[in-house]
């Protein structure tokens, strides 16, 4: 083992909370788990199909095929599943373990779906550190888990029931907070409670109330990890 990776592993476990952390590099993440077809097109325009333990870059363009999902482990401990018909860009993502005020993770969801479990960044250093973009809103996360949905024209073979949402962005909270932005209007999505908007309004209410009230959100029970868990 070399003295790089052994010095990165003694500050992993010198950090609280973080002895688990991926030994992967701290400018991307890692396929994870793999059900289908999932691909990348990098900046210079290659494009690759991604296997199990692939490693996903700063500016990739991931894409998931009909009925496939891919979980996407990021080395500051958190996660995201992409479902069926996806298609989402890493705008960035850095961390450092002893420069918290680097942190940055941004995505930018074309369309499809994406279930989040948030890690260090975000939660240390700068709290506006980890955003998800899409056309009509930007959502940033307070430490949580959570669905986000572009529907564009619509999320039919997303999600159980997707194909009955108008166009527009979702974001379902599982735990913890989001807060959802949409032009000069900042809503926080607590617990329970869902946000949507079709880029002029922005309505936020309890999800048994909302339009994902009728939307069932599976994930493979064979991803490992807290995404495995949570699969309602």
């Amino acid at each position: 083992m070399n003295t790089n990776k052994i010095g990165f592993m003694m500050l992993a476990l010198l950090a609280g909370g973080a002895s688990s952390l991926p030994a992967f590099a701290a400018g991307g993440g890692e396929v994870a788990n793999l059900s289908g077809t999932l691909s990348a097109q990098r900046p210079d325009g290659a494009l690759l199909i991604l296997s199990q333990k692939s490693e996903v870059r700063p500016g990739d363009t991931l894409t998931t095929q009909k009925d496939s999902y891919a979980q996407i482990n990021f080395p500051d401990g958190s996660s995201m599943t992409m479902r069926p018909n996806t298609r989402m860009k890493v705008e960035n993502f850095q961390f450092l373990q002893d420069k918290p005020q680097e942190d940055g993770a941004f995505f930018r969801l074309i369309k499809g779906g994406l279930r989040t479990i948030t890690g260090l960044v975000g939660k240390r250093g700068n709290q506006d550190a980890y955003r998800i973009s899409t056309a009509t809103a930007t959502i940033g996360i307070r430490g949580s888990s959570g669905n986000t949905l572009v529907c564009d024209p619509s999320c039919a073979g997303v999600v159980s029931g997707g194909e009955k949402l108008p166009q527009g962005t979702y974001h379902e909270t599982n735990t913890g907070s989001y807060i959802m932005v949409v032009g000069p209007k900042t809503e926080e999505i607590t617990e329970g409670r869902s946000g949507w908007t079709d880029g002029l309004s922005l309505n936020v209410g309890p999800t048994s109330a909302s339009p994902l009230g009728g939307v069932v959100f599976p994930i493979p029970g064979f991803f490992s990890g807290p995404t495995a868990n949570l699969c309602n």
